[in-house]
């Protein structure tokens, strides 16, 4: 063959590259390689542990007897094809859960071979999406997940009960409620925290929930000191769990806030001046831990405490995990099973909750097999808001307050004097008492409080609304009237 004959070895890569793999962008314009006909897509840039497509390009061409090539050759290539792919259509890739076509979802086993699970009202199934349909970003946190069974009659929700310690049928709904939710790419799913005394298997309940969905290699984790590196090991798989939490800070209460109902992340991409990189994230979390202290309003909204108990009986580890292993498949087959039932079920969406989405599929639950989900979710609801009045000294003084508002009136006052009214009642009991960490100190100061306590206080019967007049701005405290009975209203 003559010089001229011979094709560069760029062009050699390119070729085969072009005619073994789908190349695509995301919105944000990450490029990533699909192989035909499997699922799994790789960012062509990627040098991660988990395989990159640099790899496995290069092991391609060895196999198929093209020989090995030079950095700089696989470098042009990939470069012409990165350039080439930018005006391809957009799609997205998923972590674990992703929608489908006619109203499906999939969920990814973590396979080599791609196999996935197809949820339809209709029912489910097991097997490869298309890669148009689908595709699936894997990670180091992507455990693989057993085939799951058909047919189980609801077995395995009986296996994992027995293997948890739930205190009562009420929080054993909610955690069904949660699983369901954790199949579905784009309902928004409170976290479960768990709770209990020392030794009620918090962090073994915590563990198998979270391997349900991950896998056996799935585990909880520490809270990240910081929130870059949380934000990152939330995008990294599908369900995060934060293990043995003693404390909520401000920050961390607001980011968990973030990641439960969706947020975004942006920041400078690295070597460069310019370009940014954007983080979207919205994952289903689960904590585990004895007291955290005081319960932010807004966080208490997305949490779904479900308390343990310590268990009469006392197994080892090696026992008890090696029956969790025996028994997933049949577990995770009965969670499917649950899901298609839910959502072929009819229910009307609950309007007074303010996760409405993981309100309706309670619902949804209770028109299925009446488990009790929604009223469960309301009590757990109104458990948090206890817990959040007991934690504030400035809540606990203005339901105080609210006692001397006759029902249906209302009293209106700048922020200052509510303040001050406020402050006389709380130092007036006892011996002048000293004000607590954390008192307002200015009537914007208060105002702002009131606002995240604003849902805790309707929940007690206390109404805060702001408005102005021509001179001034006011907040307005209420008592709604008590409803007339309708034989009253007869008379």
């Amino acid at each position: 063959m003559s010089e001229d004959e011979k094709n560069p070895a760029r062009e050699v890569i390119t070729d085969y590259a072009q005619a073994h793999f789908r190349y695509f962008r995301t919105v944000d314009g990450t490029v990533y390689a699909q192989r035909n006909g499997h699922p799994v897509a790789r960012p062509i840039r990627s040098q991660g542990t988990t395989g990159s497509h640099r790899q496995e390009l290069m092991v391609g061409l060895f196999r198929d007897g093209l020989g090995v090539f030079n950095g700089t050759a696989l470098k042009e290539a990939l470069d012409l094809i990165e350039a080439l792919a930018l005006t391809e259509d957009v799609q997205p890739v998923h972590i674990r859960v992703a929608p489908g076509f006619d109203g499906a979802t999939w969920l990814d086993l973590g396979r080599d071979d791609g196999r996935s699970v197809r949820i339809h009202p209709t029912g489910w199934n097991i097997t490869v999406p298309d890669p148009r349909e689908v595709c699936w970003r894997r990670t180091q946190l992507t455990g693989e997940l057993p085939l799951p069974v058909k047919d189980t009659n609801g077995k395995g929700i009986d296996l994992l009960m027995r293997l948890c310690n739930f205190s009562d049928a009420r929080a054993e709904s909610l955690a069904l409620a949660w699983l369901v939710g954790c199949l579905g790419p784009d309902v928004p799913v409170p976290a479960p925290f768990l709770t209990g005394p020392q030794g009620a298997g918090k962090s073994t309940a915590g563990k198998m929930l979270v391997r349900i969905i991950e896998g056996m290699s799935g585990d909880l984790r520490r809270a990240p000191k910081d929130e870059e590196n949380l934000i990152t090991a939330v995008a990294a798989g599908w369900v995060t769990g934060l293990d043995n939490l003693s404390h909520l800070g401000p920050d961390l209460s607001d980011l968990m806030c973030c990641i439960v109902t969706g947020a975004e992340n942006i920041k400078r991409a690295l070597f460069t001046d310019g370009d940014v990189v954007r983080a979207r994230y919205r994952r289903p979390m689960l904590l585990t831990g004895i007291d955290v202290g005081v319960i932010r309003p807004d966080l208490a909204e997305r949490l779904l405490p479900l308390r343990l108990e310590r268990p009469r009986v006392r197994r080892t580890e090696a026992e008890l995990w090696a029956e969790f292993a025996r028994d997933l498949p049949v577990i995770l087959g009965s969670v499917l099973d649950l899901a298609v039932t839910v959502r072929a079920t009819q229910a009307d969406i609950p309007t007074d909750l303010r996760m409405a989405d993981f309100a309706h599929l309670c619902a949804q639950l209770d028109a299925a097999r009446s488990l009790g989900a929604l009223d469960a979710y309301r009590a757990s609801l109104d458990d948090l808001n206890d817990d959040v009045i007991e934690g504030d000294l400035l809540a606990q003084t203005i339901l105080k307050r609210a006692v001397d508002i006759e029902p249906g009136t209302d009293v209106r006052m700048t922020s200052a004097e509510w303040l001050h009214g406020l402050t006389q009642l709380y130092t007036g009991e006892g011996e002048f008492r000293p004000l607590p960490k954390g008192w307002p100190t200015t009537g914007k100061v208060l105002s702002d409080r009131l606002k995240r306590l604003q849902p805790v206080l309707a929940a007690r019967g206390v109404l805060v609304d702001w408005g102005r007049t021509r001179t001034a701005r006011y907040i307005e405290m209420a008592r709604p009237a008590p409803p007339v009975d309708a034989q009253q209203q007869a008379f």
